[in-house]
């Protein structure tokens, strides 16, 4: 400690000794060790805890889920453990009494407590979306006017990305009300429109058959359907068939596009007409 005092000397008239810049350069080494040594540590935790919550065959989607928040979380916790670790060390090696400091900042603490109160809910309320499994990394929710999937689940922040590749960085503090759309099964509905003038009947008997292909094509995405409904609307200019499915919630929005083009092209094959704007010009 004297000697570090000794490097800071306000005397203009101190002479820079061979043992003050052996201190200074020992001093430096051990900057540099804990630095070093603090960032293996850091690596080596962080390939336990990649290894400890990888993904292996036999687990189901929540707990795959669960097992991604998980990581994050702790990826997030141990990045700013280092930090702590790196300044508190590197405050004892240069001498300073870092006890008082953190009693100091006991006290001061309660000067900005007030100021700090959305970090702290920002915090605490990340420990509840964890425990109460609210949604994890690969889900897609609703929140905070934004939706997308969740990439990221920290202790202060939660991140989001749209289809459109747009980021959004939410404080979980935010994060009031929560729509998990991937939460479990999720219906795919689809509406087929025929012309007035066509045959309702043979239109359900074509959508039928179509139905059962789908469903063995596509079986290990979905766990119920497809099935035809009915006659779901009489539009101002079409017929409107409901044909529905559930399946896993990921897999929705694809096997729905999958079903609009297979409608689209089984009713070409059998001449089934769609109704669509189109211009009858009459020569007199």
């Amino acid at each position: 400690m004297n000697k570090f005092k000794s490097l800071f000397t306000s005397n203009p008239n101190q002479v820079i000794t061979a043992d003050l810049l052996t201190s200074a350069g020992i001093i430096i080494l051990q900057l540099a060790g804990i630095f070093i040594l603090s960032k293996l540590l850091f690596k080596f935790i962080n390939y336990l805890i990649k290894n400890i919550f990888e993904e292996k065959k036999g687990y189901d989607k929540q707990t795959k889920q669960r097992n991604k928040t998980l990581k994050t979380i702790l990826k997030s916790a141990l990045r700013y453990l280092f930090y702590f670790v790196v300044v508190t060390t590197s405050l004892q090696v240069l001498g300073i009494p870092t006890a008082s400091i953190l009693a100091g900042a006991g006290v001061f603490g309660l000067a900005v407590g007030f100021g700090a109160q959305s970090l702290v809910e920002d915090i605490i309320t990340g420990f509840f979306i964890l425990f109460e499994n609210q949604f994890g990394v690969g889900d897609y929710i609703k929140t905070s006017g934004v939706e997308g999937f969740v990439t990221e689940v920290g202790l202060r922040t939660t991140r989001i990305k749209n289809f459109d590749g747009d980021l959004h960085i939410i404080p979980n503090g935010n994060i009031k009300q929560v729509t998990n759309l991937t939460a479990d099964l999720r219906r795919v509905t689809v509406d087929a429109a025929i012309e007035y003038e066509q045959d309702i009947g043979q239109a359900i008997t074509v959508l039928e058959d179509l139905c059962q292909e789908v469903k063995l094509e596509y079986s290990e995405i979905i766990s119920e359907g497809p099935k035809v409904l009915g006659v779901q609307e009489l539009a101002a200019s079409s017929v409107n068939i409901r044909v529905i499915a559930m399946v896993e919630a990921e897999e929705a929005w694809q096997l729905e596009r999958v079903m609009k083009q297979k409608i689209k092209e089984r009713f070409d094959e059998e001449s089934i007409g769609i109704p669509y704007n189109h211009l009858t010009l009459v020569e007199k």
